[in-house]
């Protein structure tokens, strides 16, 4: 279940970053940069907490496309880690709840703030859309069903 709700958030985050702006990144008090940013830091973290050596590390954002590329480079290498086989340091409804679920809202702000900036992103059915576990890149499928 957490591997699938990985993809999840690939597939959502995919959809969220895709197509805005490289000037969305600057747009508001704590920027989609920043809250970008904060998300790839998830990910390194979860990594750290997996192998039971926790370690936090605040990055600053860095380009838009740069930090796009993180975030999936990050979803891949946590994946990579769930998938292992390597029995993990914590259990995994702790990796869920903290740093996953802390990027599932963020993923949510962003998609908010391309609405208020005046880039929103179309709707979509998402019960319905192909998310499959593993797949976890920037490549993700096409929606099923737009509204």
């Amino acid at each position: 279940m957490l591997r699938h709700t990985v993809a999840t958030l690939a597939y959502r985050g995919g959809k969220a970053l895709r197509g805005a702006p490289a000037e969305f990144a600057s747009y508001g008090s704590r920027t989609p940069g920043q809250i970008l940013a904060h998300v790839c830091d998830l990910f390194d973290w979860a990594l750290t907490i997996a192998d039971g050596k926790e370690a936090w590390h605040n990055g600053q954002p860095q380009a838009w496309d740069a930090d796009i590329a993180r975030f999936f480079a990050g979803l891949e290498a946590f994946d990579r880690r769930l998938a292992s086989g390597v029995p993990l340091a914590v259990e995994p409804e702790r990796l869920f709840q903290g740093p996953v679920a802390d990027a599932l809202t963020h993923v949510g702000q962003i998609a908010m703030l391309r609405r208020m900036a005046g880039c929103a992103m179309g709707g979509e059915n998402y019960f319905v859309a192909k998310v499959e576990t593993g797949r976890v890149g920037a490549d993700q499928a096409a929606p099923v069903q737009v509204f």
